[in-house]
């Protein structure tokens, strides 16, 4: 199991945990932002192919700042998918 942590730019969380194992999503984290959505949203990934999560959410705005906190969540397992296939 391979952990990450994402540091966000443009949203209110700060930062995002999580763990990818055999191509799925395990232990999100929001540091910041809004509680029930983002513990909803860990909720509903767990266990999630890391690419079906990275489809699924790449792109959705909040408020028109480009981004949100769930776009900064595919990015950054669209990052650690990258990472992976590198090594």
């Amino acid at each position: 199991m391979q952990n990450y942590t994402y540091e966000t730019a443009g949203v209110c969380t700060k930062a995002i945990s999580f763990s990818i194992d055999d191509g799925k999503v395990y232990g999100i984290r929001f540091f910041g932002g809004c509680p029930g959505n983002l513990l909803a949203i860990s909720k509903l990934l767990e266990g999630e192919d890391a690419e079906k999560v990275v489809e699924t959410l790449k792109g959705n705005d909040c408020g028109g700042k480009g981004t949100s906190c769930a776009d900064q969540l595919a990015r950054a397992v669209e990052q650690a998918l990258a990472h992976s296939k590198a090594n």
